[in-house]
């Protein structure tokens, strides 16, 4: 063993050259997979959710202070560090991998997208410049080309791998702003403070708050995102959009994108996409689409039409981590022109300039806010390259025929309310026994919370809340290729069979 290492445990594991280290590291891995193992087979398929409360987790994961303690000074043996692990972490887990865990966007993650994740970190590319990651800015541009050919981007798209759909859509309103709104006001420079009042970009009431949030981190003012009502379905149409735009430019601002929504959070609604675009189009619009759940799926040949005319945006934003069930974290942004995403993001300090100009490489960071970035494409180019388009298409065909499942028990129960017909595989509902079904609309809310609470202490199954139109709902994002319709049966049982004690503490609380 070397003898310039520090003095700490499990020297073997600190250089990969030292006597004996191979066997060190096979022998390390083959420990985390056991603990990876344990949890899976034993807490994760136990129940959807850990039962206790806020409160209750941190005092169990910080102690009796309920506060983060100091870092050591001082290391621990590997063994200790996994006992750690499971005393202190593997109990208090989601778990994604129970079949009844109908869950916000959170897919179990295919083996396969876990074995290319911890090849990634072995293999430390960075992903930025190119001779931080050679092979890793390969097989990034690969997998965007295929999600950029997936969505119907002409030869000239490009796409680019992001942390999750908030900074993808951030991206895509940065271009909009960058290279459409300066079109449209005939400046010489990108438009800043003064040159954003009056801006306007249109959205429905049910588009994610990263589209808000990302015009104020933009530098827009509060009113430039004009929000516009959904219709009974949770979808965006283009007559009030239209109008919206018209009564705009009438006052005198400045309309320049609009975003539309290809399966929503709420409800997995998708937006009139087809019709959006050719008002985008008439009107001189940007025209951008989240699809971060709803794009992919495009995988099925049976149900891509559930998600037409993504090849007339601008920008669509598509997050793998979602219907492409990959592991944590991996979100794209797919563009019509590479050329925009250069216009916006690409710039040349000196300590990234090439030795060789001629080489012209390709680096990342040209193309994206961000700057070094995980290896994130090797998961998805591996799941992809494993299963297949047609492989994917099926686990997502699958998802939204039992969705299809649990709307069809919904309507043929009298005790449950079905909010609309599921257009992708969220399914959202109310429960309304007779003893509940005639309350004020405050307790039917509080009904629906605490029975929610109550399923998820109970451990049978786990769906989530969610507000429509004011009122409380049960949501179940069915993104789980492990589910089946017994485990639907299971739900409904479960809350049906919790309800008369959930009353019971409501009447008595």
């Amino acid at each position: 063993m070397r003898d310039d290492l520090p003095d700490v445990p499990d020297p073997a594991l600190l250089d990969v050259r030292a006597e004996g280290a191979r066997a060190a590291l096979e022998a390390f891995v083959a420990d985390t997979h056991r603990e990876a193992f344990d949890w899976l087979f034993d807490r994760a398929l136990d129940r959807p959710m850990h039962a206790e409360n806020y409160p209750e987790s941190r005092a169990r994961f910080f102690g009796p202070t309920g506060e983060p303690g100091s870092a050591p000074s001082d290391g621990a043996a590997a063994d200790a560090v996994f006992r750690a692990f499971r005393d202190r972490v593997a109990p208090m887990t989601f778990n994604a991998q129970h079949p009844a865990a109908f869950s916000y966007f959170t897919p179990p993650p295919l083996a396969m997208s876990v074995a290319g994740e911890t090849l990634a970190q072995w293999l430390q590319q960075g992903i930025d410049v190119w001779h931080a990651g050679p092979v890793g800015a390969f097989v990034e541009e690969e997998v965007t080309r295929w999600l950029a050919d997936l969505v119907g981007m002409p030869p000239e798209g490009w796409g680019v791998l992001t942390s999750g759909g908030v900074m993808a859509n951030l991206m895509a309103l940065a271009i909009a702003r960058e290279v459409h709104l300066r079109a449209i006001l005939g400046l010489d420079h990108a438009p800043r403070g003064r040159a954003l009042d009056g801006a306007r970009v249109y959205a429905s009431d049910q588009t994610h708050f990263s589209v808000g949030r990302g015009l104020d981190v933009l530098g827009f003012p509060a009113d430039t995102l004009h929000v516009v009502s959904s219709d009974a379905l949770f979808r965006l149409q283009a007559e009030p959009v239209a109008a919206a735009i018209a009564a705009d430019r009438a006052a005198g601002r400045t309309p320049f994108a609009m975003s539309a929504v290809a399966g929503s959070t709420n409800t997995g609604s998708v937006d009139d996409i087809v019709g959006l675009a050719s008002l985008a189009r008439r009107e001189g619009l940007w025209f951008h689409v989240d699809a971060a759940y709803g794009g992919a799926a495009r995988l099925s040949a049976r149900d891509a039409d559930r998600v037409p005319g993504l090849d007339l945006a601008d920008s669509i934003t598509i997050d793998p981590h979602k219907w492409f069930f990959q592991a944590y974290d991996i979100g794209a942004l797919v563009v019509r022109r590479r050329a925009d995403l250069l216009a916006t993001f690409s710039r040349s300090p000196e300590y990234y300039a090439s030795s060789r100009p001629e080489d012209e490489p390709l680096n990342w960071y040209e193309y994206s806010i961000e700057g070094t970035r995980r290896f994130r494409a090797l998961k998805l180019w591996m799941s992809w390259q494993h299963l297949g388009s047609r492989g994917l298409g099926g686990l997502i065909e699958h998802n939204d025929d039992l969705a299809a499942y649990l709307a069809q028990r919904l309507r043929g129960a009298d005790e449950f309310e079905l909010a609309c017909d599921p257009e992708l595989s969220v399914v959202c509902f109310r429960h309304l026994p007779e003893a509940i079904a005639s309350r004020d609309p405050e307790t039917i809310d509080r009904y629906q919370a605490a029975l929610q609470r109550a399923l998820e202490i109970d451990g049978s199954a786990w769906v989530s809340v969610t507000t429509l139109r004011g009122a409380t709902y049960l949501r179940a994002g069915i993104v789980n290729p492990h589910a089946t319709r017994a485990e639907v049966d299971i739900l409904l049982d479960s809350l049906s069979r919790l309800s008369e004690g959930v009353v019971e503490d409501l009447d008595h609380g």
